[in-house]
C-alpha cells in the first residue's frame, strides 16, 4: 500500500484569505441554535463559536475528502469521517479540510460518532476552533437522515411563520391606507412592522412624512443621510428634451441614458437601509431603515410602497378631486363635453374589457389594467371592466384580457362609443382575437355615399318588425357580423346556439325575408349600421 504519512502539521495553522461569501440556497434561514435544542436529537456543539446569530441553510451529507465542489454555501455538512486516513491527526488534513469547508460557504460540521470513530478527533476539534467553524457531535443513535429532515421541519416552521407574518402586515397596512390619515398611518404601520423606521420623500427629496424609530447615537445624521442618498439613486427626474418625450434619469446621474432602479439598499453598522421608487416617473420615494434585515420585511416594504404609490398618485396630480369635481357636475346636469376638460381630453376611447380566466375581475386588477390602458377612470362590473381612455390613442393588447375598443370620439358620443366598445369586445371573444376595433378597416364604403338621414330612416323602416325586441337586433347584428356562424355568435352573446337558430328564425319571419340570400344579408346589415 503507499505510504499515507503526511508530514506533521504546524502549531499554527495558516489562515486562508478571506475569500468572498459564496450565495446560500433561497431556503428560510434556519438557526443553529434550534436545531441544537431538538432534544430528541441530542446534538452537542463542541467547538467553534457559539453566536445565537449563525443560521443554516441546508443539511448534506458528503465524505468527500475536499468537500468543497459539492457545496452551494450556507450548509450543515454531515460527515462520519469516512474519508479520514489513519495518520490524519499528525498531519494538515483536517486543517485543510476545515478550511476548504469554510472558503465554500459551509456554515457548520456535523461529525456522527460511531460506525468509524468512537470519538471526535482532537485534531478535528482543534481546526473548527481555529477556523471559527461550529463542529456538532451527532450521537450514534442519530441518524443523518433525522437530522436534515429536524431541518426541513424548521425551515417549513420558518416559512410558515414568515408568510403569516407577511399576511397579517399585508392586512394591517391596507386598513390603515384606508384611514382619514392614509399616508402617516401606512408609515407608522411599515415601521411598525420592520421595527425601524420609514420616510416618504418627496420629488424635490424633502421628506414629507416619517414614523418610527430613527438612528440613534452619533451615527443617527449618517444613517439619515445614507437613507437620503439612496432614495436619490432610485428618484426619477423629469429631464428637459429635444423630442416630445421627456427622458427618465435618475437626479443624481449626469447620463440621460442610464436605467432607473426601483428600488436599492446598502448597509451600515447596525442598519438596513431599503429605499423604493412609487409610481411610474411621480418623484415619491419611501425610505425604511431597520436593525437587520428579517425574512419577509422586502415583501412587506414593496406592499407598502404600492400603497403608497397611489396615495401620492392621487395627491400629485389631482386626478382624485378632478375626478370627484366632474362627477358632481354631471350629476347636477352638466353635459359631457363641459367636464371634459377636468378628465384629460378632448377626443376620448372607450375599452371593454373582459377578463380571460373564469373569475370575475377584481378591483385590483381592473386597476393595474386601468394603469396600464394609461387611465384611472374604470367602470368594475361583474363580468366586464369599462375603461375611459383619454386621447387618440390606440390601446394595445393586454396579456390575460380580451379588448373591444371604440372609435376616438367627442365626449358629447361617450354613449356611442360604449356601444362600439360592446360590440367590439363580443367579436373578439367570438373570434377569439385579444383585441377587437370598432371600424378596425378604415376604408371608405358604398355607405358613405347615402346621406346619413336618409339611411338612417330607411334603416327604420326596414327593420321596423323588430322593433319591439332589442335582442332580437342584437342577434341579427352579431350573426351577420361573424358571417352566419351559430358557434361564434353564442359565444358572443352568452347563449346557446339553438337560442341563437331560433332567434335568427324569428327575424326572417318578422322581415319575411331569406337571410340565406347575400342580396337580403347586405342590405339588412346596412341598415343595421344606421340604426
Amino acid at each position: 500500500m503507499p505510504d499515507l504519512t503526511i508530514p506533521p502539521t504546524p502549531l499554527t495553522p495558516p489562515v486562508p484569505p478571506t475569500p468572498p461569501t459564496p450565495p446560500t440556497p433561497p431556503t428560510p434561514p434556519v438557526p443553529l441554535a434550534a436545531l441544537l435544542a431538538r432534544e430528541d436529537l441530542g446534538l452537542r456543539q463542541i467547538a467553534g463559536p457559539s453566536d445565537p446569530d449563525i443560521v443554516i441553510h441546508w443539511a448534506h451529507t458528503s465524505e468527500m475528502p475536499d468537500p468543497y465542489p459539492y457545496l452551494l454555501g450556507g450548509e450543515l455538512l454531515l460527515t462520519a469521517g469516512v474519508h479520514i486516513p489513519e495518520a490524519a491527526g499528525s498531519g494538515t488534513y483536517f486543517a485543510d479540510y476545515v478550511s476548504r469547508i469554510v472558503e465554500a460557504g459551509g456554515v457548520a460540521l456535523g461529525f456522527g460518532v460511531a460506525p468509524v470513530h468512537d470519538t471526535v478527533p482532537r485534531a478535528l476539534v482543534a481546526a473548527c476552533d481555529h477556523y471559527d467553524l461550529p463542529l456538532i457531535e451527532v450521537p450514534p443513535r442519530t441518524t443523518f437522515s433525522a437530522v436534515a429532515r429536524a431541518v426541513w421541519q424548521l425551515m417549513a416552521q420558518a416559512r410558515l411563520a414568515e408568510l403569516r407574518r407577511v399576511t397579517e402586515a399585508q392586512q394591517s397596512l391596507a386598513a390603515a391606507a384606508s384611514r382619514p390619515d392614509p399616508v402617516p398611518s401606512v408609515l407608522r404601520q411599515l415601521a411598525q412592522r420592520v421595527s425601524g423606521h420609514a420616510v416618504l420623500y418627496g420629488p424635490d427629496g424633502t421628506e414629507i412624512a416619517a414614523a418610527g424609530r430613527g438612528a440613534s447615537g452619533t451615527d443617527a445624521q449618517e444613517a439619515r443621510e445614507a437613507l437620503a442618498g439612496l432614495a436619490r439613486v432610485v428618484r426619477p427626474t423629469v429631464m428637459p428634451s429635444s423630442s416630445t418625450s421627456p427622458t427618465v434619469t435618475p437626479a443624481d446621474s449626469t447620463s440621460p441614458n442610464r436605467p432607473v432602479p426601483t428600488s436599492a439598499t446598502d448597509t451600515l453598522p447596525g442598519a438596513h437601509l431599503a429605499a423604493y421608487a412609487l409610481g411610474t416617473g411621480q418623484g415619491f420615494v419611501l425610505g425604511v431603515a431597520a436593525p437587520d434585515r428579517a425574512p419577509g420585511d422586502h415583501t412587506i416594504a414593496s406592499v407598502a410602497a404600492v400603497l403608497l404609490s397611489l396615495l401620492t398618485g392621487e395627491h400629485q396630480s389631482r386626478t382624485g378631486a378632478d375626478r370627484s369635481s366632474a362627477l358632481v357636475r354631471l350629476l347636477l346636469g352638466a353635459p359631457p363635453e363641459d367636464v371634459a376638460s377636468l378628465l384629460g381630453g378632448d377626443r376620448w376611447t372607450v375599452v371593454h374589457a373582459a377578463p380571460d380566466s373564469d373569475t370575475a375581475p377584481d378591483p385590483v386588477t381592473a386597476s393595474a389594467l386601468g394603469a396600464a390602458l394609461g387611465s384611472a377612470l374604470i367602470d368594475l362590473a361583474p363580468d366586464v371592466v369599462r375603461v375611459l381612455v383619454p386621447g387618440e390613442g390606440e390601446p394595445a393588447p393586454q396579456p390575460g384580457w380580451t379588448l373591444g375598443v371604440s372609435a376616438a370620439v367627442a365626449p358629447q358620443d361617450w354613449a356611442a362609443a360604449d356601444t362600439q366598445a360592446a360590440r367590439a369586445l363580443a367579436r373578439a371573444r367570438a373570434t377569439r382575437a385579444p383585441l377587437v376595433r370598432h371600424g378596425a378597416s378604415g376604408r371608405p364604403g358604398l355607405a358613405e355615399l347615402v346621406p346619413h338621414d336618409e339611411a338612417e330612416a330607411h334603416a327604420r323602416t326596414l327593420l321596423a318588425p323588430l322593433a319591439a325586441n332589442p335582442a332580437l337586433i342584437e342577434t341579427l347584428r352579431t350573426w351577420l357580423s361573424l358571417h352566419g356562424s351559430w358557434d361564434r355568435t353564442a359565444v358572443a352573446l352568452a347563449v346557446h346556439r339553438n337560442t341563437v337558430r331560433q332567434r335568427i328564425a324569428r327575424c326572417a319571419a318578422l322581415l319575411d325575408a331569406d337571410l340565406d340570400d347575400p342580396d337580403v344579408r347586405m342590405e339588412l346589415w346596412f341598415g343595421l349600421r344606421h340604426l
